[in-house]
């Protein structure tokens, strides 16, 4: 068989939130933390079924080769595998739920009532709360040509069979209102905690919605609609409003799956099937409930049941818009963020600064950010924000902070239709002394609070001009809203910026490293991402292994470099960490002769960040940052609890404890606390 080059990259993801919901299963990690991976499991999954299905299902039927040399034949097989691999996850997901999770509740005396009656201590509490509560939301409606029936975006229903007191078969619709009411209903009783699903609560009940009839049965289904926007590449209007009609039509989309009991009637199936226009979606039978991904939600407090609490620590030494030259940074969710907020905090209300530029990618649904924006516009300041609406199932966050902040008198920048803006920057000018000083933030992740509670991200506090002038000419560049064209390209020396000289730079990086190899001396590059696809930079790591150089890969989820085989990639090791934070950063090490050279940024080495989008990586020039950026990465490259292999057939392999336990992110939570 001959020997695979690359590896599929919705494949990998796949095997990627195989790895998420593995830690569910993991009894080294708190009860109640490992039900949070079953919903972020879940959650991956809808969002899959939303994003990558619809693209899975539009190559099988496209007859010609495309420009990845992926032929109809292939086009099947991955969809076919894709769908395997589903079916088996969801198996495993109901294994580990039942099996071990219910039981080990069970132990702390809190009962997830789970497929199962209810018993006498919560059937009263349970029909007086559907009275009061849940039967104001309920919308029946039947199915028959008089009636028009449209299930929303990933919403919960019941199809109820009945006989009516004519002694008529019909269907029904019934909603299931959990975007109006909480998912859980909790009964505190002397013996335990009972704990019910808002779906058994109104199954339970049903008698009182379709009074007089007989009720032959009740299966719930879920569609799930594709989420893609129609955004023309050059949209002449306004953006926003364009945004906006968008959104409204986004739970109208085409179905990408049809979700439902799996003992459903087939008759009834069908009928379903015929009258809701959805043979084109992935039907798929599935248990009782739908939408596990509420178990974020579950209604328990119980501290010991959580992770222990890494309190974050406040980075000494950092003082907001100083101009002494010193980098700083912060590793989050490690260190406070708070320092962020105070950076846009005091440039908000300090007189002496005269300008804030900054992009946005993913707000916070409260964001202080935007707020210290708003108020340093009414304070007089020049405030330019470029703010990117296309980012996906962001955008109506987005464009509600956009509104709020042009109305405030911040000038807003939105990006081009066919170029999303990515890069975390940001600049402040300052008057000192008469004259214009700058000060700045590079990020690896988005100028979000709330996601920096849990992501671990790197931000760069700065006053160094090479890069700052940089940093004004992306801001620059960005104001004009123009696809960049060879005969005005803005040249770049110190950051790596999309669009412009990313790739060649760090294809120029590993080639130095390919020469070092080829004269005999150490080489080797050290890089980790959320997100390996590019094949260019890909093939180029495969040149560098074949040349000698020792190449370890640290990355998250999608991966498509084949790592480990002789002739193309044997120099080449890859590791997928899953913990308790979600791994987000992006960092690249070029060794360099043993004068290391790193850089930090917003992009993975997807298509999309190469050629699709504008991304800032940037180099780390102070001496003590990039010495401690070593260490926190040689712990993940050591860690042995929480990190898995990937091998050449893509899955996640542990690794071997052949030395004591090392968890890399509580020995980085050690090392940055000082413990």
């Amino acid at each position: 068989m001959e020997q695979r080059r690359y590896f599929n990259r919705d494949l990998s993801w796949l095997y990627f939130n195989e790895r998420v919901m593995e830690e569910a299963a993991n009894p080294s990690v708190p009860l109640l933390e490992r039900i949070k991976f079953l919903s972020i499991f879940s959650s991956n999954l809808d969002e899959f079924y939303r994003v990558r299905m619809p693209v899975l299902r539009a190559l099988q039927k496209i007859g010609e080769k495309d420009i990845n040399a992926i032929d109809a034949d292939e086009r099947r097989s991955i969809l076919n595998q894709a769908r395997a691999m589903i079916n088996a996850q969801q198996e495993r997901f109901g294994q580990i739920l039942r099996q071990q999770l219910l039981p080990a509740f069970k132990n702390e005396n809190i009962h997830l009532l789970y497929n199962e009656l209810f018993p006498d201590v919560v059937k009263d509490a349970a029909k007086e709360y559907f009275l009061s509560e849940a039967l104001a939301f309920l919308q029946p409606v039947k199915l028959d040509e008089d009636h028009f029936f449209f299930p929303e975006n990933n919403k919960l229903y019941f199809v109820v069979s009945l006989l009516s007191a004519a002694g008529k078969e019909e269907i029904f619709f019934l909603n299931i209102p959990s975007d109006e009411l909480p998912r859980f209903f909790t009964v505190n009783a002397e013996e335990a905690t009972y704990i019910a699903f808002l779906d058994d609560i109104i199954r339970y009940n049903l008698d009182k919605v379709f009074a007089g009839a007989k009720i032959n049965g009740c299966y719930s289904i879920k569609i799930t609609r594709d989420a893609e926007l129609d955004l023309m590449d050059e949209y002449p209007g306004d953006l926003s409003e364009e945004i906006d009609k968008q959104l409204k039509k986004r739970d109208f989309g085409l179905a990408t799956r049809f979700l439902h009991q799996a003992d459903i009637p087939l008759r009834t199936l069908q009928l379903i099937t015929r009258r809701l226009d959805l043979q084109g979606a992935n039907a798929t039978a599935g248990g009782m409930y739908h939408n596990l991904k509420d178990f974020f939600s579950l209604p328990v407090k119980n501290p010991k049941l959580y992770f222990d609490d890494w309190k974050p620590v406040n980075r000494k030494g950092l003082s907001q818009l100083a101009s002494d030259g010193k980098d700083m940074i912060i590793l989050t969710p490690y260190q406070s963020y708070h320092s962020v907020l105070r950076f846009f905090n005091e440039a908000a209300i300090n007189p002496d600064v005269k300008e804030i530029y900054i992009t946005l990618y993913r707000v916070a649904s409260n964001s202080r950010i935007v707020n210290a924006l708003i108020s340093a516009a009414k304070n007089g300041k020049h405030v330019q924000v470029m703010v990117e609406l296309k980012a996906r199932f962001d955008e109506a966050n987005n464009l509600k902070w956009s509104k709020k902040m042009k109305d405030a008198g911040v000038k807003i920048v939105y990006s081009v239709n066919a170029l999303k803006v990515h890069a975390k920057i940001a600049v402040v000018k300052t008057v000192e002394n008469g004259r214009l000083v700058y000060s700045g933030l590079l990020a690896t992740g988005n100028f979000n609070e709330a996601t920096a509670k849990f992501y671990t991200d790197h931000v760069l506090f700065t006053c160094n001009r090479d890069l700052l002038r940089e940093m004004e000419l992306v801001f620059m560049f960005l104001s004009k809203r123009k696809k960049p064209a060879d005969e005005n390209q803005v040249e770049f020396k110190h950051l790596l910026v999309a669009q412009f000289n990313l790739q060649a730079k760090f294809i120029e990086l590993i080639d130095r490293e390919i020469a070092f190899a080829k004269a005999g001396k150490p080489a080797s590059i050290i890089l980790k991402m959320n997100n390996l696809e590019e094949r260019v930079l890909i093939d180029k790591l495969y040149e560098a292994s074949q040349a000698g150089v020792k190449i370890q890969l640290i990355v998250r989820s999608i991966c498509c470099l084949v790592p480990g085989v002789k002739g193309m990639s044997e120099n080449i090791t890859i590791r997928r960490i899953v913990d308790r934070y979600l791994e987000h950063g992006r960092i690249f090490i070029f060794n360099n002769e043993g004068k290391p050279d790193v850089f930090l940024g917003s992009a993975d080495w997807m298509n999309r960040n190469i050629y699709h989008r504008i991304e800032v990586c940037f180099p780390v020039n102070d001496e003590d940052i990039k010495q401690e950026i070593i260490k926190i990465v040689a712990l993940q490259l050591q860690d042995n609890v929480q990190a898995v292999a990937l091998n050449q057939e893509l899955q996640n392999v542990p690794v071997a404890k052949d030395k004591p336990e090392m968890q890399a992110q509580r020995e980085i939570y050690r090392l940055l606390s000082g413990n």
